[in-house]
């Protein structure tokens, strides 16, 4: 019975991973939640369980709530400048777009903003179409009160986080001539390939030199002023896949500098989400993406 439940268990490892990530932004904490899963259903009788999936979507669920209730990370002291961990894949030619289960960076910045019962309601029901009735006896509201964390949740995201180009081929176009306007030092180019409205954040973990090198920017010259101070880092970006759209990451002499997220629409760049904290850095599977 045990070797029965667990190779069921793995056929769902993966939605379950997909689940706690976009519930905490980590991948650390999302592997933590499905290991928590695991641990539950070993030690629970499933006998009257008619939908395995469904019921270890509502666990990771309730697990994910509560470590985003008792969470007191560096992230709730500076929110602007936090970004969630990024999923880096290599830009394979058959990709021509946007990954269908996947969610950017720029969206998972909006859902550290909400509250958890509003975030696990979102999430699983717009994300992954769980029913209220469901979700309800994990947040302890009514379907009508869950109904409304979600009605909540979903207007603050609609408002805050923008929909992407879906064409990876018009991403990388973006992608290419921000680089070529960075690695020919050409201030204008770089306004040119930005928003107006552009938002840059930049997550460096510790302090670096006695200050804080993370911050927050806004506005489509103030952003490229800043790609200006790093242009002779430019020629060491490698474009990849980052949570399914066009990124890139820097690694002067193979070594990894950072991980960037661009959120691109009509052509523009509007957000860029830069991760160059060395110790989160170091725990991303980039080797193969540097070889």
């Amino acid at each position: 019975m045990s070797d029965l439940l667990a190779r069921s268990f793995e056929t769902h490892r993966r939605h379950l991973r997909a689940v706690a990530y976009r519930m905490l932004g980590s991948l650390s904490e999302a592997d933590d939640a499905v290991q928590e899963t695991w641990l539950r259903i070993s030690r629970s009788d499933i006998s009257e369980v008619k939908n395995l999936g469904g019921w270890l979507t509502t666990v990771v669920g309730r697990i994910c709530l509560d470590m985003l209730r008792s969470r007191t990370s560096r992230r709730e002291e500076s929110l602007d400048t936090h970004v969630p961990d990024p999923v880096v894949t290599r830009i394979s030619p058959e990709e021509e777009a946007v990954q269908a289960d996947s969610v950017g960076l720029a969206l998972l910045i909006v859902l550290e903003t909400l509250e958890p019962a509003e975030r696990l309601a979102f999430v699983l029901h717009d994300m992954f179409a769980v029913p209220f009735d469901d979700i309800a006896p994990v947040v302890e509201r009514s379907s009508a009160a869950t109904r409304q964390l979600a009605s909540r949740a979903r207007r603050r995201v609609r408002g805050a986080a923008p929909t992407p180009d879906p064409d990876l081929s018009r991403q990388r176009r973006v992608l290419d001539a921000f680089l070529a306007a960075s690695r020919g030092g050409d201030f204008e180019a770089l306004v040119a390939v930005l928003h107006p409205d552009a938002v840059l954040r930049a997550d460096s973990g510790a302090l670096v030199g006695g200050a804080a090198a993370s911050k927050l920017v806004r506005g489509a010259r103030a952003v490229a002023q800043q790609a200006f101070l790093f242009r002779r880092f430019a020629v060491h970006a490698r474009p990849v896949l980052v949570n399914g759209a066009v990124g890139m990451v820097t690694a002067p002499d193979g070594q990894p500098m950072s991980v960037t997220a661009l959120t691109i629409v009509d052509g523009k760049i509007v957000a860029m989400d830069i991760l160059s904290d060395p110790e989160r850095l170091a725990r991303l599977d980039l080797g193969g993406l540097l070889a």
